[in-house]
């Protein structure tokens, strides 16, 4: 998949590109971009992205949601394990098979969900403050295609890079 450079464009444009990936990565993970106020922080990006999963798409067992996330099965049963623990996920009887299980989101979730996105939007429109509604639309439309990117490479080379669906 190797791709020669003259044909991609400047290598000068890339270079600066991939250090703007990294930096960008790195003080996503510094501030983990919580969000402000006394949620910042407040959740881990395994357990907004599993809730978030679970809310926009709906009950499904733990090899359903791997899937759905691109990521394996021992790895959602680590990260739900605590969530459920604390009441944000519940386990119920699959609704057409009684002896499968389903991961859905708890009242409690999808309360504490809503808050973090709360303060996530926040926090969004204070980056992006003195942005044009368009170029705000521009940056998500061009971050989302890149995740797009990244998730395609990852289901062809197997080489892990995180959930980067547009849909976490």
């Amino acid at each position: 998949m190797s791709m020669d450079m003259s044909t991609v464009g400047d290598t000068g444009l890339l270079d600066a590109l991939q250090h703007e990936v990294a930096v960008f990565a790195r003080r996503a993970e510094q501030t983990r971009l919580g969000g402000v106020g006394q949620v910042r922080n407040s959740m881990d990006r395994a357990a907004y992205l599993l809730l978030n999963r679970l809310d926009k798409e709906g009950p499904m067992g733990v090899k359903a949601l791997a899937a759905s996330m691109g990521i394996d099965s021992s790895t959602v049963t680590r990260q739900v394990a605590p969530l459920v623990d604390t009441g944000l996920v519940k386990r119920a009887s699959h609704p057409e098979d009684g002896r499968a299980v389903v991961l859905q989101l708890s009242p409690r979730g999808q309360s504490r969900l809503e808050e973090v996105r709360s303060s996530r939007r926040q926090l969004m429109a204070e980056l992006t403050h003195d942005w044009a509604p368009e170029e705000r639309e521009t940056f998500c439309t061009l971050l989302t295609r890149f995740n797009t990117a990244l998730s395609a490479r990852m289901a062809v080379t197997g080489v892990g890079v995180g959930d980067s669906s547009p849909a976490s």
